[in-house]
């Protein structure tokens, strides 16, 4: 007699059973989430509302804008959070990273299908799943075995594959094109892939500096956008002039630079950089971003003795203590401004001048010598009146280096989707089938036909080739 298995052991059989079994049941879950449509959808929710958020948070700001308009304590939590840098931050990336596993995963789930179909052998026989549809049927006087090889010799022009099948009472032709068609909308998922993933590769490997160059002078590094770090550009990059066109009401009209390539002290290239045509070598992309002037190193000052023929001429480096004709003491040119303003006015560029008397109890005069308004320095009623002859003006040209290792990745991704989408929405999988009965000492011949896209042009289609084997022999 045997006897069953005590209830313990059973049950420990059944619970240790159940513990193998539930990480493969999670696993399973976990899977089919990820290649879910409902993740898709909500990813690509989150992204659009992420992105509506980095259009009204200004990206890539100074710090002290950001705490000028939100705070000290919200610019901390916003700025631990990558609201300044979205597209950057670690976040973004794992999102990004998130939709392409979920594009991946869906094209892998529903490909062998797809595949199965393409890569079939012969021409499938059924398309009733497709929408066929009779499209035409007519007689012939001639029996099955006269039509078959002249109909099987028209369609193969006009078809990829073709193959004819013996029936009980005739035969049946069977022929299609197209089929590789299918596979456009996978080529648009991966398409998708590619301009995901080369964005993650630009934001991982890639990174965007600005530096300023004065003319004349050159750099080898650049500061990352959130002013932490030094760029290396494993080159150098020398401004050799810099220019500058305005309207007529002031604004800037256009402004370029001129900049020279140099690699271990050899010039390899010079080349005009103005706004949106940039310099690129090695990866890198140099765009004209700014542009802004530096002090002269001397100006050339006037000393005019009001009511008097008599003005002398001075050649005066800034931040150098000089005499005063007729030993009326001596001045110090202190500085330069850009743009100075006067009493709610704006000058302009302004010198700034230091008059120390000859006598020692008179204290020093600080002047305002504007470059645009010789007379300004009249209203100080002095012994002089000063202004400013000639000058020197330099400027620097701010420039804007990215470097982006995706580019191509993205470029590759452009392309795939223009022809992912051009085959998905104009070209189509077309099958035909034929098939010739006898009727009496004749033949019924019925033409059948289905389409994945563009039902209606394929009807037209199939209805002149029906027409040329109605009229054929």
């Amino acid at each position: 007699m045997r006897t069953s298995a005590p209830r313990w052991r059973c049950g420990l059989l059944h619970a240790a059973d159940n513990m193998t079994q539930q990480p493969k049941r999670q696993g399973r879950r976990i899977r089919r989430f990820l290649a879910s449509v409902k993740l898709t959808i909500g990813l690509l929710l989150i992204l659009a509302a992420t992105s509506i958020v980095g259009t009204l948070i200004p990206q890539n700001e100074s710090p002290a804008a950001y705490v000028e308009t939100f705070g000290q304590g919200l610019y901390r939590a916003m700025r631990l959070l990558g609201l300044f840098d979205m597209y950057h931050s670690w976040w973004f990336q794992v999102l990004l990273g998130l939709l392409t596993l979920n594009l991946v995963l869906c094209s892998w789930n529903r490909l062998p299908a797809v595949w199965k179909i393409v890569t079939a052998a012969e021409p499938e026989r059924e398309a009733s799943h497709m929408g066929a549809a009779p499209l035409d049927t007519f007689s012939r006087p001639l029996p099955p075995e006269d039509l078959e090889p002249a109909y099987r010799r028209l369609l193969s022009k006009r078809f990829r594959l073709c193959r004819s099948e013996r029936t009980g009472d005739g035969f049946t032709l069977y022929a299609e094109k197209g089929r590789w068609t299918r596979l456009g909308v996978y080529v648009v998922h991966l398409s998708v892939v590619f301009i995901l993933v080369g964005g993650l590769i630009g934001s991982l490997f890639g990174f965007k500096g600005f530096t300023n160059i004065p003319e004349g002078e050159s750099v080898t590094s650049a500061r990352s956008r959130d002013g932490d770090r030094i760029l290396d550009l494993g080159f150098t990059i020398r401004c050799d002039d810099f220019s500058v066109q305005f309207y007529d009401s002031g604004m800037p009209k256009e402004y370029r630079s001129t900049l020279t390539v140099l690699e271990n002290e050899k010039e390899l290239f010079t080349k005009y950089v103005i706004v949106n045509a940039p310099l690129r070598y090695k990866g890198i992309n140099v765009y004209q971003s700014s542009y802004g002037t530096i002090p002269p190193r001397e100006v050339v000052l006037q000393f005019q003795v009001p009511g008097s023929p008599m003005a002398y001429t001075v050649p005066a480096p800034l931040h150098q203590r000089l005499s005063m004709p007729e030993a009326r003491g001596s001045f110090e040119v202190t500085g330069y401004r850009s743009s100075l303003s006067f009493r709610g006015h704006q000058l302009g560029p302004a010198f700034l001048l230091r008059l120390y008397p000859s006598g020692e109890k008179e204290a020093p005069e600080d002047v305002i010598l504007p470059t645009r308004f010789k007379g300004f320095d009249k209203m100080r009623k002095g012994y002089f009146v000063v202004s400013v002859l000639d000058y020197e003006e330099r400027f620097y040209t701010g420039l804007q280096i990215t470097r982006d290792p995706g580019t191509t990745v993205v470029y590759i991704g452009f392309v795939m989707i223009i022809l992912g989408c051009f085959v998905t929405f104009f070209m189509g999988h077309q099958r035909l089938r034929v098939k010739i009965s006898a009727a009496g000492r004749g033949s019924m011949v019925e033409v059948i036909g289905a389409t994945n896209r563009n039902r209606q042009g394929f009807q037209q289609r199939a209805a002149r080739i029906s027409r040329l084997l109605a009229e054929s022999l």
